[in-house]
């Protein structure tokens, strides 16, 4: 409807409008930019919970993975916790095979999360390193950055096998 008014009021079909011509577009262009950029500050990214699917961020063969549940009884899983996953993709000659139930731990959120100094951080993506029962990495190398809250966790190895450390 918008787009139907502003091309009559180009033409010159309205009156009240004869001398705007382009004015009148880039006032309704502008007020639609912001409507939508309204809508995307008012999303909320939530926590990681089931059925989420993750990127791995680690040379273990798996590429992609579905949570099934988050460990330690929350709704949810932040930066540093531990869920129990699915492997969705998965390289043809890696260690993980593809429909194997992994552990892993989040590196990478989208949610943000504040620290101590005031900052927050987020990403723009959720993604994990696979980790046995003892915790400790299946890859050798950890791709990307990773947050420096895992230390706080007891995630050493992962921080030590990162490239960055945000």
């Amino acid at each position: 409807m918008a787009a139907s008014f502003v091309s009559k009021c180009s033409r010159g079909d309205c009156s009240l409008f004869r001398g705007l011509g382009t004015n009148v577009s880039n006032l309704l262009s502008t007020a639609t930019q912001m409507t939508w950029s309204n809508f995307l500050s008012q999303h909320q990214r939530t926590f990681i919970q089931m059925r989420t699917v993750l990127k791995v961020v680690d040379n273990s063969g798996a590429k992609k993975v579905m949570c099934i549940q988050p460990l330690k009884g929350r709704k949810g899983a932040r930066l540093g916790d531990t869920i129990i996953a699915s492997v969705k993709e998965a390289a043809p000659n890696g260690k993980v095979k593809k429909g194997a139930v992994v552990r892993g731990v989040v590196v990478r959120a989208a949610m943000q999360r504040g620290r101590c100094d005031g900052s927050e951080v987020k990403f723009d993506d959720n993604a994990v390193v696979i980790i046995d029962k003892q915790g400790q990495p299946v890859g050798s190398r950890v791709f990307g950055p990773v947050p420096h809250e895992l230390r706080k966790k007891k995630h050493v190895k992962i921080l030590a096998l990162a490239e960055h450390i945000a």
